[in-house]
């Protein structure tokens, strides 16, 4: 018989509630990565709002989103990631954030989409107004656009504590050479790029780069946009996949890509709780050695 990711995680929700019965116990503590530029720890798993946080307004529309941001929180999350480009979720999340009294626990990030000095600015103060906090944790130049002029003004921002962090971002192997270009030459404190057993060009230049120039790494796309999941469909997880604590297809992808000493935190988009609390377990407990990273590639390669 071949199941759902659905259908496992309700087996893996009915099991938890039966263990849970027995035991007392507090969560285990979610993995936590060093900022390089300031010693700040954070969790090695966030959550990224790409489609998922862009809904209207209603009650109905925002309620599984509201259950997520709970949920995030309850279980050691606090990395957010958004873009203007991602429609309302920097409102979204900001409002949900703010009417559970959670923004203060989170690490905000979001990007500046757009040319120009001016427009940049304008831009930058209304993600910050959106996401209803006074200072924003981490600000992002989204897909390296116009990077040499907002590169300029984040420097100024940071100076005068405006955001506490600055990068650049990119989601497709054909920028790397610029993105490339600019980690070289400029003093970054992040940089947010795709990662995945389904997209390794990454591991090739930019994540040895970054972590030899003390930059924070952001995976972005950790599931190949979904397609992962859809090359493992009604496929069992190999037995060996539990010597790392791994019950499903998306703690399998998450560990592999945490495991790389150059990630500091992958962040998975998700609207449903049941997905949060499964990508966040790939935070908790052992992460796969090289050898057992290259065994995991190894499979993942025979469902191309």
């Amino acid at each position: 018989m071949r199941l759902t990711r659905r259908a496992v995680l309700r087996l893996m929700a009915a099991a938890a509630a039966a263990a849970g019965a027995s035991r007392a116990g507090a969560a285990a503590p979610l993995l936590q990565r060093t900022i390089p530029s300031s010693g700040e720890s954070i969790p090695a798993v966030g959550l990224g709002t790409w489609r998922t946080f862009d809904v209207g307004t209603s009650a109905a529309e925002r309620a599984p989103l509201r259950a997520v941001l709970e949920r995030f929180v309850a279980l050691g999350g606090r990395v957010i990631d958004s873009s203007p480009m991602y429609g309302a979720a920097e409102s979204v999340a900001g409002d949900i954030a703010a009417d559970l009294a959670l923004a203060d626990r989170l690490f905000w990030a979001t990007k500046v989409w757009t040319s120009g000095r001016e427009a940049g600015v304008k831009q930058m103060e209304e993600s910050r107004r959106r996401m209803r906090v006074a200072r924003l944790d981490l600000m992002q130049i989204h897909n390296l656009l116009d990077w040499p002029t907002h590169l300029r003004t984040l420097r100024e921002w940071k100076q005068a504590g405006r955001v506490r962090y600055i990068g650049v971002t990119h989601y497709t192997a054909g920028a790397y050479d610029e993105l490339e270009r600019v980690l070289r030459a400029e003093p970054l404190d992040f940089v947010q790029v795709n990662y995945s057993l389904g997209e390794r060009d990454a591991e090739r230049r930019i994540l040895p780069l970054a972590k030899d120039r003390g930059v924070a790494v952001l995976v972005n796309r950790p599931f190949a946009e979904g397609g992962l999941f859809q090359r493992v469909r009604g496929t069992a997880l190999p037995a060996w996949a539990a010597d790392i604590g791994c019950t499903t297809w998306a703690q399998f992808f998450l560990k592999w890509i945490l495991a790389h000493p150059a990630v500091t935190c992958a962040i998975p988009a998700t609207s449903r709780v049941e997905h949060l609390a499964d990508n966040m377990t790939a935070g908790i407990g052992p992460l796969p050695d090289a050898a057992t990273r290259d065994r995991m590639a190894a499979v993942a390669a025979t469902f191309r």
